[in-house]
């Protein structure tokens, strides 16, 4: 057995370049996320297509973001990060840039729905999991918990920059600016993003060389299913996943795509109602930090029946505050909201960890599929209730009342297994999987 290569010492550990350019990609990504929300209205005025065909174009994507994410890995340990990153930015990218040539709604659904769904679900969960869990030992934590709060929070700070473009020069300007944006970060991932520590000579950043160890062997997607598999038997999985479902459901699914049209029904400008889901994205970075600090202090179940029951009662408030202008009500509405966006993710991961022990990383990747699916199914389903009866308002009530449940799906989670039995056997997972989110 060769010995190991001497580890190099730099001035800034690599680590956090290969950090800052997932931030980017991140970023990136999201910027074709935050396209739909702001385009619905012109495409429906341009084209004629109902807000539901546009709608469930969007919730292709939603779907289809969630559910790439517990296989994306699988792509990772056999190609490497790089390479798949460059991939899904290019898929994402021309995703985006095809859409100024549509014609038919069938290729909104392929390019918005299919396209980039499919490569911004390559650079989520699995993307933040994979980085954090090569590169880093000491703060693990911080860096998983800032990169996933990049993707949710670049979404939102993207809407009024193509609010503008839209409102100025058209919605085809816009779609080329997203994908002229993910085509520039490409070379930044080509150049700093590694796959291993060991590529540059390095140990993880906090660790030793021995920390920098590669992906168990066996097929990550057949790991996946089987996680999956034995998850589903569990009362834990489904209580877990149903309350995330519902989260999927009354933020990306719901807010993110049509709060914009529908503060444009009550006659407000659609770039004000833009800059209010930036500053949604503004305060979820505190608040999903601040979510966190919690977790390691009180009871997971506790913090989601607040943040549920809280978000439900804040949503049968919301077709009241809408109108031409900003009051502070709204203000109000938007800063609570930013700081719940996604203040569930750290307390659902806890009560994976605590059930499901080392393969909670791969079942709570299915339970951020849910999460997505319920975006799914809340983004086609706002569309459809917008064009039966002529407002979002209901839309708005049943998400209220859908939060409610999650809070009590929360609180009727046992504090602990009733026995060992309710843990799921261990098996080897990749190591990439294994230590998302440390």
């Amino acid at each position: 057995m060769t010995a190991a290569p001497p580890v190099r010492t730099h001035r800034v550990h690599p680590a956090w370049w290969v950090a800052a350019v997932t931030f980017v990609a991140l970023i990136g990504a999201a910027a074709f996320r935050a396209v739909p929300g702001v385009l619905i209205d012109p495409l429906h005025e341009e084209f004629g297509w109902s807000l539901s065909t546009i709608s469930g174009a969007v919730a292709i994507n939603l779907a289809l973001y969630g559910l790439t994410a517990p296989f994306a890995a699988a792509l990772m340990d056999r190609f490497g990060i790089r390479r798949v990153v460059v991939s899904a930015l290019l898929v994402v990218a021309a995703g985006s840039g095809a859409t100024v040539f549509m014609t038919a709604s069938w290729q909104l659904i392929l390019c918005w729905g299919v396209l980039v769904g499919l490569g911004t679900g390559s650079m989520a969960l699995s993307l933040v999991a994979t980085v954090t869990g090569r590169w880093f030992v000491a703060r693990r934590g911080l860096v998983s918990g800032v990169l996933t709060a990049a993707g949710a929070t670049g979404q939102l700070v993207f809407l009024p920059v193509v609010a503008v473009v839209n409102e100025r020069w058209g919605w085809r300007p816009a779609a080329l600016g997203t994908a002229a944006a993910a085509l520039a970060v490409v070379p930044f991932v080509a150049w700093l993003l590694r796959d291993r520590p060991r590529d540059l000579g390095v140990a993880p950043y906090g660790g030793t060389p021995a920390d920098d160890v590669d992906p168990v062997g066996g097929n990550p997607a057949r790991t996946a299913l089987r996680g999956l598999a034995d998850a589903v038997r569990t009362r834990p999985f489904w209580l877990l996943a149903g309350g995330f479902l519902i989260c999927g459901a009354s933020t990306n699914g719901l807010v993110q795509p049509h709060f914009i049209p529908a503060a444009h029904d009550h006659g407000m400008p659609v770039t004000t109602a833009a800059g209010l889901l930036a500053v949604v994205g503004v305060f979820d970075v505190a608040g999903t930090i601040f979510s966190g600090w919690l977790t390691d202090r009180a009871d997971p179940r506790l913090l989601l029946l607040a943040y549920y029951g809280l978000r439900g009662m804040s949503l049968f408030l919301l077709p009241q505050l809408f109108g031409t202008d900003v009051q502070a009500s709204m203000i109000a509405f938007i800063v609570f909201y930013g700081l719940d966006w996604v203040a569930t993710v750290p307390p659902t991961l806890a009560l994976c960890r605590q059930y499901f022990g080392a393969r909670a990383p791969v079942v709570f990747g299915w339970v951020f599929a849910a999460h997505q699916v319920g975006a799914a199914l809340a983004a086609f389903g706002a569309g459809v209730v917008r064009d039966v009866t002529g407002s979002y308002d209901a839309a708005w009530y049943a998400a209220a009342a859908l939060c409610l449940v999650a809070a009590a799906l929360s609180i009727s989670i046992r504090k602990r297994p009733a026995s060992p039995a309710t843990t799921l056997p261990v098996e080897p997972v990749p190591a990439a999987a294994d230590q998302a989110h440390g």
